[in-house]
């Protein structure tokens, strides 16, 4: 009687999991999600210039103005003629007491605009202006 072999004359079997299925699923999500990841991106498409900075937590109730190249301007993704840009955000910020809005606008808009809009939004009693930017660094 050997104690290396367990055998003993009865058959034994291996239990193995047979992971070709789990493998298939997964390749099925994975093509589901890339084709529809695409998709779910809403809002306005804006070429953001690049800069080295933390990004910043979000907040509640955020306020964006954007800056496109062909000089529409916008709030919450809401087109807003630019000379009803002051008196909209001013409407908006009149309770509030947390006044920060967020500029984002295109890298080929000209920096006098960009300019331009800063004053409007700094003429609406804004107190902190704060500019969204792309990472430089690659992931």
């Amino acid at each position: 009687m050997e104690l290396g072999n367990r055998d003993n004359g009865s058959r034994s079997t291996m239990s193995q999991i047979n992971v070709t299925p789990l493998v298939d699923v997964m390749l099925v999500l994975l093509v589901i999600f890339m084709v529809t990841a695409p998709m779910m991106q809403q809002g306005v498409q804006v070429n953001l210039p690049k800069a080295d900075a933390k990004a910043l937590a979000p907040k509640e109730e955020t306020v964006v103005v954007t800056l496109e190249k062909s000089g529409r301007t916008s709030i919450n993704a809401k087109e807003v003629p630019p000379a009803q840009l002051k008196p909209q955000l001013t409407t908006m910020f009149a309770n509030r007491t947390k006044k920060e809005v967020f500029l984002k606008a295109d890298t080929n808009v000209p920096y006098g605009e960009v300019v331009k809009v800063m004053a409007e939004i700094k003429g609406a009693g804004i107190e902190r202006l704060g500019m969204i930017t792309e990472s430089t660094q690659q992931k």
